[in-house]
């Protein structure tokens, strides 16, 4: 099964470092958060990608170019022109590289690889800026139970501030960023039927509207609960959140 990926938008939120590289680019423990999207789907047995590029695609394009010599041991004989790998720890992963329009939506960066899904029957998508620990190899399974033509992973948002309990002038109990309180959202991680992108009309349409909306209302969209960690890097306190994370040495989307 091949996972699309979205990472081509402006990151526009977290422009601290989005002006000199994609989103997805931005690291978190020294790799791009791109880099843990496709670690966390190739755990789970996936490693045939479709990336949509749009915004400083090249940067993107120039890491994977470099990646198997940047994961490799090697000796380079000037004299011959010649480089020989001694050990290489470069993934499994095929990578496919579209440049799907700088200012094309969602919706439309989907549509422009509609061809590179013509012969299968389902694939994961997803977006390029956030990690969770959801089990991928049982979404999918839940997708083909239902025989549904999409299914949608729901996650509940995190807090973004701690809580206060207060008697009088005293605080009673203190509560660090609690999980949100308004019920789930769209996480991403989508499982989906090739037939949903004939839903989508053009560039400038985005996924989350008309699509989503019409797969809504066709009864066509299953949700996938998923209870456990997910986070979006919207933000520069976001990448501060998940690089502490990853640093403590117990970031939870790491399962690799």
């Amino acid at each position: 099964m091949k996972a699309v990926i979205l990472a081509g938008g402006l990151g526009t939120r977290i422009s601290e470092e989005s002006h000199l590289k994609p989103k997805p680019m931005i690291e978190v423990g020294g790799m791009p958060i791109l880099w843990h999207i496709l670690k966390i789907y190739s755990h789970h047995g996936i490693n045939d990608f479709i990336i949509c590029l749009g915004y400083k695609g090249y940067v993107i394009k120039e890491f994977f170019a470099n990646y198997f010599l940047h994961t490799s041991d090697v000796t380079f004989d000037l004299s011959k022109n010649s480089m020989e790998v001694h050990e290489q720890h470069a993934e499994p992963w095929r990578i496919t590289l579209i440049d799907t329009g700088e200012n094309t939506q969602t919706g439309g960066r989907l549509k422009r690889v509609r061809n590179y899904l013509a012969d299968d029957d389902a694939f994961c998508f997803t977006y390029g800026d956030g990690v969770s620990d959801i089990d991928i190899g049982k979404s999918i399974e839940f997708h083909r139970q239902h025989g549904l033509l999409a299914t949608v992973t729901a996650a509940t948002p995190p807090g973004r501030f701690g809580t206060l309990e207060i008697s009088g002038s005293l605080v009673t109990k203190f509560h660090e960023k609690p999980l949100g309180s308004d019920g789930v959202i769209n996480a991403g991680f989508f499982v989906l039927s090739p037939k949903v992108i004939d839903l989508i009309d053009n560039d400038q349409s985005l996924w989350e509207a008309g699509p989503l909306e019409t797969l809504s209302k066709q009864k066509e969209l299953a949700v996938w609960q998923h209870r456990g960690f997910w986070q979006p890097m919207d933000t520069l306190r976001d990448k501060t959140l998940l690089e502490q994370l990853w640093l403590s040495g117990n970031a939870p989307w790491k399962k690799w």
